[in-house]
């Protein structure tokens, strides 16, 4: 049976063995001839990889001399792709996140699953609706928080979302809640006036509570392949990314551009989401996502 990695990179995978003549047979040898190597390259790039790292990840396979099956080399190259997580440091209470990300990207789901995943580990979660440029926003914020059963912060559409943030926070702490989780704009990441209002944001949020935020995350959709690189640079300009989540994993045939976006930016690659069900979003899992991708254990 299909674990929830190898399905969510179904479309993925099958981008590669669609695009690789006889890809089973490639890569369940041991050695490849040069014009293997070449429509392994292309399939890596098709994959949304990127041309630079595809190209990086088959140098690497040529100078491998090992007798095992190609794929297990190809899999071991691109787990080592990923750093590894770094070991968790002492909790802070609470423990703030901010997240960031474009319209669309999932980015409401997201913080409804996160919200879930602590309060049901025992924690208790506020969410800031600092995204007060769209009313619907602070709707949908308010619908997740009370399915998941977090309390929620929200003011009247057109408010000051950096005193959201800072409110919330104050809220976090004089609760004793283990969590707040920032919701802000879906900006598009070229207006730079929005840019400037998340930094200003973040700015609040450290004044409110020293060292805050603790996590700066960014929700990226798989779907939009190496668009999202542009999405990385720019948000991490503004808010100085910890980590990334990446949604619609399942529904896309670009789920290799998480390793163009670690190649790039070194960020680490924190969940994935693989599906619409509130246990769908799962902590990330380099090897795992590298045998996924090539095909090992299908």
């Amino acid at each position: 049976m299909l674990d929830k990695f190898s399905r969510g990179l179904r479309k993925t995978r099958q981008m590669l063995s669609g695009s690789v003549t006889g890809l089973k047979s490639i890569l369940s040898g041991s050695k490849l001839d040069n014009s293997a190597f070449d429509e392994l390259e292309e399939a890596l790039i098709l994959a949304d990889i990127g041309a630079a790292a595809s190209r990086r990840i088959i140098s690497e396979l040529r100078n491998i001399r090992v007798d095992k099956p190609v794929k297990e080399s190809l899999a071991d190259i691109i787990a080592a792709r990923f750093s590894p997580a770094p070991p968790e440091s002492e909790r802070h209470k609470p423990q703030v996140i901010l997240v960031v990300g474009v319209n669309g990207s999932g980015k409401t789901t997201t913080i409804a699953k996160l919200a879930r995943n602590e309060i049901q580990a025992g924690g208790k979660v506020l969410l800031a609706a600092a995204d007060t440029f769209r009313a619907a926003a602070g709707e949908q914020l308010s619908y997740w928080a009370k399915l998941v059963g977090a309390d929620i912060i929200r003011q009247g559409s057109g408010s000051d979302p950096a005193a959201v943030a800072f409110d919330s926070v104050k809220a976090g702490i004089s609760r004793g809640l283990s969590m707040v989780i920032i919701d802000t704009a879906g900006r598009l990441q070229t207006r730079m006036n929005l840019m400037e209002e998340l930094k200003k944001i973040k700015r609040a949020v450290g004044k409110a509570m020293a060292g805050a935020p603790h996590e700066v995350l960014m929700v990226m959709d798989a779907t939009t392949g190496q668009n999202a690189l542009s999405q990385i640079r720019l948000f991490n300009e503004a808010a100085g990314l910890t980590g990334i989540v990446v949604t619609k994993l399942d529904g896309s045939a670009k789920g290799g551009v998480l390793v163009a976006a670690v190649e790039e930016f070194g960020i680490p690659i924190k969940y994935v989401g693989v599906g619409e069900k509130q246990d769908d979003l799962l902590s990330f899992d380099p090897r795992r996502f590298a045998e996924a991708l090539v095909g090992i254990d299908v």
